[in-house]
């Protein structure tokens, strides 16, 4: 996403907003194995609510992971 900075003299400058991403690794306790995913900020409370082998199954379903 783009935006502007906007300074306290109300000059604007383009700035760009990122997500919130981190590298994580998680235990798989079915494949006996650790997976490390880049995921943001709001993917790891979901993780956290519904279950890492939830999730990975749900994104295979999906095609975003192998």
């Amino acid at each position: 996403m783009v935006g502007n900075n906007v300074s306290h003299s109300k000059r604007r400058t383009k700035r760009k907003f990122y997500p919130n991403l981190f590298v994580k690794k998680f235990f798989l306790p079915e494949e006996n194995r650790y997976i490390t995913l880049k995921i943001s900020a709001s993917a790891l409370r979901t993780v956290t609510k519904k279950g890492i082998s939830a999730c990975v199954k749900e994104a295979r379903e999906k095609g975003y992971m192998k």
